[in-house]
């Protein structure tokens, strides 16, 4: 069933069906407990369900995303005014069953206050040799969980706890490259969008080198949801075209020529491929999360006592790193390449890669995303989490905190102020 419903993902379709032969052969065993790590859009969530309908059970989703209160998942007392069992027990009465795929949405971002770190709390949920006795706080008894099929999504590993991740089993859905985003296309996007926005296969067609165009010239993601939109928002002008007319609707055909009739200019345009060698420019390439791309590094030399090194591009430590250890090479190396060695004292080189600085998320180091930058980010943001609840404890002395100590630097107050 999964091999109709999802294109490729060999490695978690040979994961479901050892699951399936190992049940096969002992019917009492503990539940595996996944996490599917990746970009948005390639189709985590929907994953879920396709599992869930290929093993015939029942499907619960709940988002652990911003979730601060580990009542949320252990429930709370029944003392307290207005308690309520945990959300996994919830999923479970909501299920009607005790066996379901229960999906665990964007683990890695759960976040942690004075009410409780929710993370500790699921380590307990998401160990076999635990949660045979889980012990919500709302119902104070032991209920089983090993039956449940955990499911956990993420998009990065970097935030997630430790203890927390080495009770799942991660396996990795990278972006799809461009041939899989085409077949993709043809075999579910086309026929999807054309239904939803009320057209026939009769009316619409949209051609390979259309879609081919979309994926090259419009998008740029590892996913395939702006892919749908541009899909979707082609189909809606034909409708909007055929539902201005009463005669009797023709056959409208999309083809590479006519899609900035419907999309506007291209967003997106290929790096030139150089034919012949330019002194300067040396050509590299780089793995990003949509694909491969082509960079063409730019270098030039200007005179400067001292000399130096100036690197330009928005690049990541990775490459920064390259780039000193290259002229450190060079300079140790320079009697074999013929270089005088009072070039490095007499000229300061400057190295640009014009595509780092192009795809505007401080997240995105050298393509991919950067674990300590990511990091670093979710460091600061708890920092100023916690800063504003010591705040609204009345810990700051009744001030309020003001935009730079926002950011971590403690500023004189003004006379007087309050």
């Amino acid at each position: 069933m999964m091999r109709w419903i999802h294109f490729d993902l060999k490695k978690i379709k040979e994961r479901i069906l050892e699951f399936l032969a190992v049940r096969k052969l002992k019917k009492k065993m503990k539940g595996p407990i996944l996490c599917f790590v990746g970009p948005p859009g390639v189709g985590k969530t929907s994953l879920g369900k396709s599992i869930a309908r290929a093993m015939g059970r029942k499907f619960v989703r709940i988002s652990l995303g911003g979730i601060r209160d580990e009542a949320d998942i252990r429930g709370h007392r029944r003392t307290y005014v207005g308690a309520m069992p945990g959300r996994i027990i919830q999923g479970l009465k909501q299920a009607g069953s005790n066996n379901p795929i229960f999906m665990l949405d964007e683990i890695d971002k759960l976040g942690a206050d004075f009410r409780g770190d929710p993370a500790s709390a699921l380590l307990e949920v998401l160990d076999p040799e635990q949660n045979n006795t889980f012990r919500d706080h709302y119902l104070n008894l032991p209920f089983d969980l090993s039956n449940v099929m955990f499911v956990a999504t993420a998009n990065l590993m970097d935030t997630v706890p430790a203890a927390l991740r080495d009770r799942m089993e991660v396996i990795q859905l990278a972006g799809y490259s461009q041939e899989e985003k085409l077949e993709i296309a043809k075999r579910f996007i086309l026929a999807k969008q054309i239904d939803e926005n009320g057209l026939k296969a009769e009316e619409l067609e949209i051609t390979e080198q259309a879609v081919s165009r979309i994926v090259k010239e419009y998008t740029q993601e590892a996913g395939l949801r702006n892919l749908e939109r541009h899909v979707a928002a082609i189909c809606r002008k034909v409708a909007r075209k055929i539902a201005g007319t009463d005669a009797k609707p023709t056959k409208i055909v999309v083809n590479g020529v006519s899609i900035p009739k419907y999309l506007g200019p291209p967003r997106f345009l290929a790096e030139e491929e150089r034919e012949h060698d330019e002194i300067g420019v040396a050509t590299g390439l780089a793995w990003t999360q949509f694909g491969g791309e082509i960079l063409n590094i730019e270098v030039t030399m200007m005179k400067k006592a001292g000399g130096g090194l100036i690197l330009t591009g928005s690049l990541g430590d990775v490459m920064k790193e390259s780039a000193h250890a290259a002229l450190s090479y060079a300079r140790s190396r320079a009697g074999t390449f013929g270089i005088e060695e009072k070039v490095f004292s007499r000229y300061e080189i400057h190295v640009h890669v014009p595509q780092g600085a192009r795809y505007g998320n401080n997240l995105i180091v050298d393509g991919e995303p950067h674990p300590q930058r990511c990091r670093d980010d979710w460091r600061s943001h708890a920092a100023r989490k916690n800063s504003s609840h010591r705040w609204a404890q009345g810990e700051n002395s009744g001030r309020a905190p003001t935009r730079d100590q926002d950011h971590h630097r403690a500023l004189p107050q003004p006379q007087g102020s309050r």
